[in-house]
């Protein structure tokens, strides 16, 4: 059996032909331009899904970042106040130290805790420190509170809470974000003079401290220079413990970054053009093109005339 073989079928393939190497040509000459392999879904839906899911990962990354920016914001913020709480309580605990002086007078004590007055009033505005967007660093969770104010009788005392906010760095990790007041402003213990012991509040501490160089009295000076020795203690160990969670920061930061480096390399791997090869392709199809290009324009002319002929 003899297949006939029309002109328009001649014509048909050529067509075709020749829309095929302009297609190829075409996609390369988009790949150069977008520096990509793919170009759109379409092209390599595999290869394109898991683009999309390298993308997801590498936006949850950059997420964690921002959390771990936000938590350095508050830390160094939450550092700077305790630095600043503890250098004034030295300098509470000098003025102590010298009202105990026996050689002094009450004229002088009584010139002594008015300096010790506003310092204490130093403390307290740094323990009541806000941050750019007005929450109170060491109220715990109440961050809308402030967290050292008067209560009924005068005495100031904490109103914040024990809490600490956690927030997520990484798949499987989570840090504090805040140290609460009342670990940072501690408490300390003291005689009732039944037998007993009993909590007495940081700023309460202090007032006693005042009230007691004012009044010149000697044994409650003593006690309060050994309180302060306390108090100091701890802003010392949440200063310490800040700056933990600041080392935890930046190691963390840095395990964010390396896993942000590995997927974008992967991601370069899978999507990014090789411009060399590419521009060997569109070379190779260009001259296919001009060939299919002369191929369909000597199919074009044929007839049954020009065969006659």
């Amino acid at each position: 059996m003899v297949m006939k073989v029309s002109t328009s079928m001649f014509f048909d393939r050529a067509s075709s032909q020749l829309a095929n190497v302009q297609g190829s040509l075409a996609k390369t000459q988009e790949q150069l331009s977008t520096g990509k392999q793919i170009t759109k879904p379409s092209d390599e839906p595999d290869k394109a899904s898991l683009v999309t899911r390298l993308e997801s990962e590498i936006a949850r990354q950059k997420s964690y970042q921002g959390n771990i920016k936000s938590i350095e914001i508050r830390l160094m913020a939450e550092e700077t106040a305790l630095n600043s709480t503890s250098d004034v309580m030295f300098r509470m605990k000098e003025l102590a130290v010298q009202a105990a002086n026996d050689t002094l007078g009450a004229a002088d004590r009584r010139t002594i805790s008015l300096e010790m007055i506003e310092l204490r009033n130093q403390i307290v505005s740094l323990a009541n420190t806000q941050d750019s967007n007005g929450n109170y660093l060491f109220a715990g969770s109440r961050v809308s509170q402030m967290p050292f104010s008067p209560d009924a009788k005068g005495v100031i005392v904490y109103k914040g809470d024990q809490a600490r906010m956690v927030v997520g760095v990484g798949d499987n990790r989570r840090m504090n974000q805040n140290i609460p007041g009342s670990d940072a402003f501690t408490n300390v213990v003291r005689d009732d003079g039944k037998g007993g012991r009993v909590g007495v509040g940081f700023f309460q501490a202090m007032g006693d401290l005042i009230d007691a160089v004012k009044g010149s009295n000697r044994v409650a000076i003593q006690r309060g220079l050994s309180e302060i020795d306390t108090l100091q203690q701890g802003l010392s160990d949440s200063i310490a413990q800040v700056g933990t969670d600041l080392n935890v920061v930046d190691s963390q930061n840095n395990v964010l970054d390396e896993i942000t480096l590995r997927l974008k390399s992967t991601m370069s791997d899978i999507q990014d053009l090789d411009y060399t090869e590419a521009i060997t392709k569109m070379n190779k199809d260009q001259l296919a093109l001009e060939a299919a290009q002369s191929s369909f324009a000597k199919i074009s002319k044929l007839s049954l005339f020009n065969y006659i002929n």
